[in-house]
């Protein structure tokens, strides 16, 4: 047989379904981002996206910012793409949080878990004509009066938000007292410490980085139990606040898909964190890699939802 006729054959056999296709699952990509553009969501699903591109685990990646709720709106949506093997959600330790305090409608288990990436600890932050110098002052000001200090940060049961309870909690002050302004997305909070619209704010280290470095921000605290390398922000332990707390972030799939198209997207996952891509973005957002798969994942995310409500029962969040 020609080698032409052979291979129009066997096309015609790949089109009718007599043969296994052999293009990644992942060729055209869908990103689901749950958040406004500039936060912490934002920054890994577009990193992840460049990293598959530069992998090759990926032909195109398209973006879709959805924010509210925690990331409630977003999951509500991406719910929608039921069977679709190229469509992918960033989420994270915000989003079971969220979904705790909100009691929202929608859940993850519908869902199906792909990979946690990143582990990443909060930094709280003054504006840089704040009146205040020190966590000792914000503390202060807090026990004076807690409603007169504005607590700024991502949605309501996000990590910055269960760290000012506990903070609140520790220095013996009603956590249900705290004055918390929840933003739908990083670039508003950001917005709201530089223009001092809020008294303290709180994210990860990597979106206030630059801001800080610049002196448009005071960095005060981090949650971690030891200083962040790089760094010489004081711990809120070594502040003599019992406070330790840390954030992750992760992707997953749409709901319905097969296990082959769980591990096709699996492992177009693995593929791009080995890109250079993936490497210059892990440095530059100063992210801890925890790369965690598959069923491990979804049973992490199943042990650190159950975590996060008792320690915001004990912080008195719900």
């Amino acid at each position: 047989m020609r080698r032409d006729t052979f291979l129009k054959s066997m096309a015609a056999l790949a089109a009718a379904g007599a043969l296994p296709m052999t293009a990644h699952a992942a060729a055209n990509l869908k990103m689901m981002i749950p958040a406004n553009p500039g936060g912490g969501w934002d920054t890994t699903g577009r990193a992840l996206g460049k990293a598959l591109l530069d992998a090759k685990a990926a032909d195109s990646v398209t973006y879709e910012n959805k924010g509210g709720a925690a990331g409630a709106l977003g999951l509500a949506q991406f719910l929608n793409q039921k069977g679709d093997p190229n469509a992918m959600m960033v989420m994270g330790a915000v989003m079971l949080g969220g979904i705790i305090t909100g009691r929202q409608p929608v859940t993850l288990t519908q869902c199906t878990p792909l990979a946690r990436l990143t582990s990443e600890y909060n930094v709280f932050v003054l504006p840089a004509n704040s009146p205040h110098k020190t966590m000792a002052d914000v503390i202060a000001q807090l026990k004076k009066d807690p409603g007169s200090v504005k607590w700024g940060g991502g949605s309501r049961g996000s990590t910055e938000h269960i760290a000012a309870a506990m903070i609140a909690r520790e220095v013996g002050v009603d956590p249900a007292r705290i004055n918390y302004v929840a933003f739908r997305g990083g670039g508003e909070a950001t917005a709201a410490i530089l223009g001092g619209n809020v008294t303290v704010g709180g994210s990860g280290y990597s979106e206030f980085a630059e801001y800080i470095s610049s002196g448009k921000m005071r960095a005060v605290a981090v949650t971690s139990a030891t200083r962040l390398k790089g760094t010489d922000v004081p711990t809120l332990k070594e502040q003599g606040i019992n406070v330790e707390i840390g954030n992750w972030r992760g992707v997953y799939g749409a709901p319905g898909i097969t296990p082959a198209q769980r591990k096709d997207l699996i492992d177009a996952i693995n593929k791009a964190i080995k890109s250079k891509a993936w490497a210059e973005a892990m440095d530059k957002n100063s992210w801890t890699p925890a790369v965690l798969t598959g069923d491990a994942f979804g049973e992490f995310v199943d042990r650190d939802f159950a975590s996060l409500r008792a320690t915001m029962v004990k912080s008195g969040m719900i």
